[in-house]
């Protein structure tokens, strides 16, 4: 079996509002914003309400992201995150399969 090499790939999506309020509800909760940031080394996230969904990676775009969001990546204040795979089931989101949320580090824990 080869690879398959994707030409033309639409990374445009909508949520439903009911879908886009319980997974932003989930996203925001504390215990989870709580491991985020443990994770990323902070103290403190929030998140910014920005989602994506991943893409091929190609020469264009090497980072599996859409470019507008590859400033958030190469950022120290923000952390990008796969959003679990239980939280698009309980939001009823099924298409896209996969979504990454931008979260912004609010403080960091003092370097030792």
């Amino acid at each position: 079996m080869g690879l398959k090499i994707v030409q033309n790939y639409n990374p445009n999506f909508t949520l439903e509002p009911e879908a886009k309020s319980t997974l932003f509800r989930l996203l925001n909760g504390e215990n989870f914003r709580q491991q985020v940031a443990e994770q990323s080394g902070a103290s403190q996230v929030e998140f910014t309400e920005l989602l994506f969904q991943p893409i091929p990676y190609s020469e264009s775009t090497p980072k599996g992201m859409p470019k507008e969001f590859e400033f958030y990546h190469e950022s120290d204040e923000y952390v990008i995150i796969n959003v679990p795979p239980n939280f698009m089931f309980k939001a009823k989101i099924f298409n896209p399969s996969r979504l990454c949320a931008v979260y912004r580090q609010i403080a960091h824990y003092p370097k030792e």
